[in-house]
């Protein structure tokens, strides 16, 4: 009896962390599809002959779906829960993607990112949600920097293993072929994920109308700010994650294969920073992430500074440390945001929080990368693009120092 008793309260400590890599692989498939616009940017547009401020058009294209799904899809998951979702956003994902290999339009090729983007969005507040009835609070940080792996090494992977097999391949097949992986995985994911027993009853008895908890939102003084101040973080993320590849290969004349390590590199490192700066905000901090974020912006500028001026014959070996730390930080700040944002709402809203902060953050996306395009453009050098990300750093840390303040006058720092 003993034995048996023992048996089932392991089964219910392991459950979370079994669904946890249910949300993990649905998130890393995901993001191994739509971050790819970043790598294979490059060879999209020799392919389609495209500018430069064309190019970051196509995260942007992404990133303004995300914008439009996360809100409406947030409300939804709070009625419904996560496991349904979790189908239907790899079908999304991965037919918009397989269709894009096929135009040879520019513009329809946006149009089909950004439809892609509709699912690439509607992941995080789903995954989201599902972390948040899963784990306690004092688990939460470790948890969603584990799932919000999946992001940057979905990303790498796109790095180390689309780029070059679309560089000898085309990006056309390699792209569709890696779209089916992403089904499949949405399949399992669907098969093996179940929403949990309290997601499930506050589903059933805590349904607010969406005009109410949209109220809510816009009331919510910290997740406005904490929302605004990730329009810088995101968007400076995308810029490293956009032109890394052509930064290096165009400006210090390294190999298009040895560029691709280099944002192989950043998005692995930026993995690890996702679960360090969350165990870092759990044990050390308590719990207090704005603060783990201020350190991440500081140390986002400092490395866009660095990168603003290296002369043009840098060596790869140099680029490394530096990458690494940009990306740990800039690449590592997303799981605390989407705690924080979960956090200083009622746990009714948690999906709805989410969604709402990235459509927020999700403009950051969309306007920086191709305004650094313009600027490199219209300069002729990486070396104003890169002061520009250090001027956004440096006006996020004050939104940050802003959030502190404001969440000390509600007692809850």
């Amino acid at each position: 009896m003993n034995t048996a008793q023992q048996q089932m309260e392991r089964a219910v400590y392991r459950e979370p962390w079994r669904m946890l890599a249910c949300l993990l692989l649905a998130q890393l498939l995901v993001a191994f599809i739509g971050r790819s616009v970043g790598p294979l940017g490059v060879l999209i547009g020799e392919d389609l002959e495209l500018t430069k401020s064309q190019i970051g058009m196509l995260p942007a294209a992404l990133f303004l779906g995300q914008g439009l799904a996360s809100i409406p899809v947030g409300f939804v998951v709070d009625q419904t829960g996560s496991k349904k979702l979790l189908l239907v956003i790899s079908l999304v994902v991965g037919g918009s993607f397989i269709l894009m290999t096929f135009s040879h339009q520019f513009g329809f090729v946006l149009l089909l990112v950004a439809i892609g983007g509709l699912g690439y969005g509607a992941m995080h507040p789903v995954t989201n949600r599902g972390i948040i009835h899963w784990f306690q609070r004092t688990q939460r940080g470790f948890a969603m920097g584990i799932k919000q792996t999946g992001i940057t090494t979905g990303s790498a992977l796109a790095g180390l293993v689309l780029l070059p097999l679309a560089s000898v391949y085309g990006w056309r097949h390699v792209v569709a072929i890696a779209c089916m992986l992403l089904i499949i995985g949405g399949v399992v994911a669907f098969t093996l994920y179940h929403d949990s027993v309290k997601e499930t009853n506050n589903g059933e008895k805590d349904r607010a109308s969406f005009l109410y908890s949209m109220k809510h939102m816009l009331a919510n003084k910290p997740l406005m700010i904490v929302s605004i101040s990730a329009m810088g973080l995101s968007g400076s993320q995308l810029c490293l994650v956009t032109y890394i590849v052509i930064y290096c290969y165009e400006y210090l004349h390294i190999s298009l294969f040895l560029s691709g390590v280099l944002l192989v590199i950043s998005e692995i490192c930026g993995s690890i920073g996702r679960i360090v700066w969350g165990l870092i905000s759990d044990r050390l901090f308590k719990g207090k992430r704005v603060i783990v974020l201020m350190i991440i912006s500081g140390i986002a500028g400092a490395a866009s500074l660095t990168l603003a001026f290296l002369p043009s014959n840098t060596a790869f070996l140099v680029m490394i440390p530096i990458t690494m730390v940009f990306g740990f930080a800039i690449s590592g700040f997303n799981a605390l945001w989407m705690n924080v944002a979960s956090e200083v709402v009622d746990v009714r809203f948690s999906g709805l929080s989410s969604g709402f902060s990235i459509t927020l953050g999700s403009m950051g996306v969309i306007t920086l990368p191709p305004l650094f395009g313009f600027v490199v453009d219209s300069f002729g050098s990486f070396t104003a693009g890169w002061l520009m990300i250090v001027g956004v750093m440096i006006l996020v840390f004050l939104l940050l120092l802003m959030l502190i303040l404001e969440l000390k006058k509600k007692s809850a720092y």
